[in-house]
């Protein structure tokens, strides 16, 4: 055989060889993060996979991730991201265990949660910033964070992410998440698609903003109404709230201590009235009694789906306390004595709260990406007028009509809330009976929006 020849089919033997065995070191790599079953879990057909990405390898700052796939054909479902926010609250405790996915804590055991998102899609949970839940860094500077850090290191876990995981590199993405997460997510969105511009990565399609702090001084300040109209403070103290007092100023007066007395007094009243026996979260709904007075608790198996779990949380720190889990997830606590929802070792900017993300949000429009901002309208923290006034605002601003008028919209045989879309890119759409969590609070009708979000459907008619 020719000399030349030789060389080709060498040469062509080695880059065999190479892609061979870059397929084995990514198939190590997630196959390293499986989870054989966590302890108490149903049968299920899927795989979950948990683990860290490092994002820092210098500070060694490390993510922790909670990965679900699609019950049925994951290769033909999206890939979603999902945040909590806080800022400092894990998206492993909260949204995936609390909210959306495949299983509920119950005493020992986790149930399954038949409405959880992976039914319709890949599900990736992200505690995030560093310091929240199993995520941690060696060095302790690491835990003093503002949004500009939490978003670079948020780019940086996805890219290293597709490392482990290829199978998804060019998926449909969509990111979701809710409260502070309106500050993480468009952030994220915006170097996501400047990444782009250089190399071609994220196919990001979407993204969903539940009860979100988009602008604060108009997401807070819608607060005096809601409270009032919902019949949570008095006539008199609605009047000085909304006279004496101004939310949008709220952290950075408190902060530098410039508070006024007649605010002060204002705002310990608010929280007279309203009671520490109401959740801010859900106005509605009951609240764990033995949470708030610290006491013992014993809380029988709830079935899920059709009752909630108002100790859900109480049961999710207790589950993931357990060594036995923790070594199913493969998660470690370092710098922390204990797994804890909310982070208290975490120093982060508020200020940032002050900055508004709408903008943000508008640009993500324009770049063609598609925007669900909705409500659980039982919220006081992140009242539903304040997020629809920011969107019908953003609308007006961008010069979008009105493709599908206010109305509302079914989940099953009931009212699932309602909704209207802009220029068919930009909807806003409220949860009924909803909290601030909203798939934790009305499951069935959050997985009917998350459906419709994905397929860029309107939300269904009649039931």
């Amino acid at each position: 055989m020719h000399s030349m020849a030789w060389k080709s089919m060498a040469m062509a033997m080695i880059v065999l060889l190479h892609l061979c065995f870059l397929e084995m070191v990514e198939s190590s790599l997630w196959q390293a993060d499986r989870i054989t079953i966590l302890p108490g879990q149903p049968f299920v057909g899927f795989q979950q996979f948990s683990g860290y990405v490092t994002v820092d390898d210098k500070k060694q700052k490390s993510l922790f991730y909670y990965f679900v796939e699609a019950e049925i054909d994951p290769f033909s479902k999206p890939l979603v991201l999902w945040l909590n926010g806080g800022p400092g609250c894990s998206s492993l405790g909260v949204g995936a265990l609390s909210e959306n996915g495949p299983f509920r804590p119950s005493g020992q055991v986790l149930v399954g949660n038949e409405y959880s998102w992976n039914k319709e899609a890949n599900m990736l949970y992200l505690e995030t910033p560093v310091g929240v839940g199993f995520s941690y860094s060696t060095d302790s500077s690491s835990y003093e964070v503002n949004d500009e850090i939490t978003a670079r290191d948020n780019l940086a876990f996805l890219q290293r992410w597709f490392l482990k995981f290829p199978q998804y590199y060019n998926r449909d993405l969509f990111i979701t998440g809710e409260s502070y997460a309106g500050h993480y997510i468009p952030q994220l969105a915006k170097l996501m698609i400047e990444f782009n511009q250089k190399e071609k990565l994220f196919n990001l399609k979407g993204v969903a903003l539940g009860n979100p702090v988009l602008e604060f001084a108009t997401d807070f300040n819608s607060r005096a109404e809601f409270f009032w109209s919902h019949g949570l403070i008095s006539d008199s103290t609605y009047k000085l709230f909304t006279s004496a007092c101004n939310y949008s100023r709220y952290v950075s007066e408190y902060y530098r201590s410039k508070l006024s007395d007649v605010c002060s007094k204002v705002y310990g009243q608010v929280r007279r009235e309203t009671s520490r026996f109401v959740d801010s979260y859900d106005v509605t709904l009951d609240v764990c009694i033995p949470s708030i007075l610290s006491q013992s608790k014993f809380i029988s198996p709830p079935q899920v789906g059709q009752k909630i779990d108002v100790c859900i949380d109480d049961e999710t720190v207790n589950y993931l306390n357990r060594q036995d889990v923790q070594a199913a997830l493969h998660a470690r606590l370092v710098g922390v004595r204990r797994w804890d929802a909310c982070s208290d070792i975490l120093d982060y900017e508020l200020l940032d709260v002050e900055i508004p993300t709408i903008s943000l949000v508008g640009l993500l429009i324009k770049s063609g990406i598609r925007v669900l901002v909705y409500s659980g309208d039982q919220d006081s923290v992140i009242p539903l007028t304040g997020s629809r006034t920011l969107v019908q605002g953003l609308a007006n601003q961008l010069g979008l009509k009105s493709t599908v008028p206010y109305r509302v919209w079914f989940g099953g045989q009931q009212v699932g809330g309602w909704t209207e879309v802009y220029g068919g890119i930009l909807s806003f759409a409220t949860i009924r009976g909803a909290s601030h969590e909203a798939p934790f609070s009305q499951p069935e009708r959050s997985l009917v929006l998350f459906k419709s979000f994905l397929q860029g459907m309107p939300l269904p008619e009649m039931f």
